[in-house]
């Protein structure tokens, strides 16, 4: 049926009924002044859209693109007093009233539905005017006994099932808002909107809020754990490939002030013949902020500083931050050409931050990443001042959530719309900024280190990291969670502080523990980086540095370990590096909670403290000061052989296996080989 073909009104079944019509192959209600568009959206996937006083809007900010990609076979039909629309594994059923309920097809079994906020009013979508054609928006659907919820981003809460929990959609340090969930029951949703709001997984229901936003969207997928990452992953963009660099040791801290300081750590890391493959220059090493440029005071040459770091085949990493400082040089074209952050209320300046040539912190903005000028004018700055004269094309995007003081969403104004509307955007357009400035300059392999993203940030290159974080066995225990939510919101490039970030004594014995049991985790996780601000720190400013944090700061006995994990992640490269190319063609990630590779086993789907990194090694963290031996699940319908020491179970039960201070459990999956100890 074609858009002149007649809609059907459904007056006569129900007193407060729409009218259903197919329109472009999409299924269309209209009543009570509001229009909702259902339509099939890529394979076995359903987009839904509804918006209050006109059409839906088509090219408002989100993680999908505006075309609507194939659907082959979708069918619409309008018959009994409702639409159906299928789409190969999932159907969605528009009663007269404009409620949705989904469904598996074929079988016709309930995979999610929406409800009704009350019997009377409002329905499942309520919208609460906010004026010119604004609205606080709710989205409701029902809840399910014994339904487990997962994704969401990338939070320090330490759940893995997030059923019970409420989020703020908001980004944060450490605090990643990515707005999709995939279910226990068999479907994946995003909720396709960048606006500020909170999302309720209560067992009375769920609720999904917009604060202020134009009109509700959102994604569905049906099909087991895998099958939707697939296609969650096609919709939103697949990660490009991972630089065979970048699976390497990264080499980090809080921060080396100097060239020649940052070169003697490399030459150190070589003379002891130990594998590093990137090192990492932090912040303060610019002349202002905001200049994106090496103060010839501390890094005096950096090109002979490139030379040396390649010749010892380490790449250089750069810590970008998006605030401008008022004594930046670019500070005054960019507040003329309006490339700046905006503000309703007061003026254009959205944290205090230390820089050089001052005493006290300064009124820093921030750039407006989803303003296209404004992308590229810092981008021209970066390969200015880092990638022509250098060669460098590594970069550290931290405080991109934005890092704001106060953080107020309500008083910004964005090149992409209003605060409320837009601002869990920013991380991904950043990203944006350094992808397409890369690829435009003629380079093919791109990684970018973020502190925060959104849906769709794995297209453009961007590596996650968990923020600053607690150096605690407490803490190390949530980032397993942490991570395997990421995986499972898109996002297959991830990695910790290795040590955690604030503190952490390197003559302390206890932290030690914790340092060797973290950097076990660290290298079986999707990147390997070491960084933190150890003990003795220094006040916040331009002089700062932390306490050592190399694997010779340790300690003899804790030293040994960590070098001989250094040779582990080396000798694994290469399936680390096959996992990333199936995470590029197929948007698998990495590290994968149990349930991803063995959905049947309901045991699989609670285990939060092991995960599989790839298809074939399982992988259990201690995570317990002075644990010895470590009890682990072994998923049923495979065998399991401890790499350690080549003693075969059965799936199916738990396993207590030793676990002393040089050892981190791990198993390989059904004959499967990996080089885990020296000589293999």
């Amino acid at each position: 049926m074609n858009d002149s073909a007649p809609a059907v009104s459904l007056a006569q079944s129900s007193p407060t009924v729409g009218t259903l019509r197919e329109r472009d192959g999409a299924l269309e209600w209209s009543g009570r002044q509001e229009i909702l568009r259902v339509e099939p959206w890529g394979p076995d996937a359903i987009r839904v859209r509804a918006r209050l006083g006109g059409p839906v809007l088509p090219e408002l900010p989100g993680a999908l693109a505006p075309e609507r990609p194939d659907s082959p076979g979708a069918s619409v039909k309008i018959q009994n007093g409702s639409g159906i629309l299928t789409n190969g594994a999932i159907t969605a059923e528009v009663n007269a009233e404009g409620m949705i309920r989904f469904l598996r097809a074929p079988g016709g079994e309930e995979l999610l539905a929406e409800e009704r906020a009350h019997f009377w009013w409002p329905g499942s979508r309520l919208y609460t005017a906010g004026g010119n054609g604004y609205h606080r928006l709710e989205q409701r659907f029902a809840a399910y006994e014994g339904e487990r919820l997962y994704g969401l981003g990338q939070h320090q809460h330490g759940l893995l099932d997030q059923k019970g929990v409420v989020l703020d959609l908001v980004q944060r340090n450490a605090e990643v808002s990515i707005p999709v969930l995939t279910s226990s029951r068999g479907y994946t949703l995003l909720w396709n909107n960048p606006a500020i709001g909170r999302v309720e997984l209560g067992v009375n229901g769920t609720r999904w809020v917009a604060d202020s936003a134009r009109q509700i969207d959102y994604w569905i997928t049906a099909g087991d754990p895998a099958e939707a990452q697939r296609r969650y992953s096609a919709v939103t963009g697949r990660t490009p490939l991972l630089p065979e660099w970048a699976a390497g040791f990264w080499q980090c801290k809080l921060r080396y002030r100097t060239q020649e300081e940052l070169l003697q750590v490399a030459r150190e890391y070589r003379r002891r013949g130990l594998p590093i493959s990137a090192i990492v220059c932090d912040f303060f090493h610019w002349t202002h902020l905001g200049e994106w440029k090496f103060d010839p005071a501390e890094w005096p040459d950096p090109a002979a500083m490139v030379r040396e770091l390649a010749g010892m085949g380490i790449k250089l990493v750069v810590s970008v931050w998006p605030s401008v400082s008022p004594l930046s040089e670019n500070h005054p074209v960019m507040e003329q050409k309006g490339y700046f952050i905006g503000t309703e209320y007061g003026p254009m300046a959205h944290a205090d931050w230390p820089d050089k040539e001052v005493a006290a912190t300064v009124q820093v903005a921030f750039y407006d990443a989803t303003n296209p000028e404004a992308r590229e004018f810092v981008w021209s700055r970066v390969k200015e001042n880092y990638l022509e004269p250098y060669g460098i094309s590594a970069f550290w995007l931290d405080a991109c959530e934005p890092e704001l003081k106060p953080g107020f969403p309500a008083n910004l104004r964005y090149h992409a719309g209003p605060g409320l509307e837009v601002g869990n955007l920013y991380p991904r357009e950043n990203a944006r900024a350094f992808y397409e400035g890369l690829t435009a300059a003629g380079e093919n392999e791109v990684v970018t280190l973020n502190r925060s993203a959104w849906a769709g940030s794995q297209r453009y290159g961007a590596a996650l990291w968990s923020g600053d974080i607690g150096t605690d066995f407490a803490t190390l225990r949530r980032q397993i969670a942490a991570g395997l939510n990421t995986a499972l919101s898109g996002i297959p490039w991830w990695n910790t502080d290795i040590g955690g970030f604030h503190g952490g004594d390197p003559d302390d014995p206890a932290y030690r523990e914790v340092m060797v049991r973290w950097f076990q985790f660290g290298t079986f996780s999707p990147l390997m980086r070491l960084h933190g601000f150890r003990d003795p720190a220094m006040p916040l400013g331009p002089e700062m540095t932390g306490g050592p944090n190399e694997v010779w700061s340790y300690g003899e006995e804790a030293g040994a370990i960590l070098e001989s994990y250094l040779r582990l992640r080396e000798r694994i490269k290469p399936y680390v590096l096959e996992q990333m190319r199936v995470a590029h063609e197929e948007g698998l990630p990495v590290m994968r909670p149990l349930f991803l590779e063995f959905p049947r086993d309901e045991r699989a789907w609670q285990v939060a403290d092991a995960y599989l990194f790839g298809p074939d090694v399982l992988v259990a963290p201690v995570l317990e000061a002075g644990a010895r031996e470590r009890a682990v699940h072994l998923p049923e319908g495979a065998r399991w052989t401890d790499a350690w020491t080549g003693e075969e179970y059965p799936g199916g039960g738990e396993v207590t296996v030793p676990a002393p201070l040089e050892r981190i459990p791990l198993f390989l999956r059904d004959g499967a080989r990996l080089p885990v100890t020296a000589g293999e």
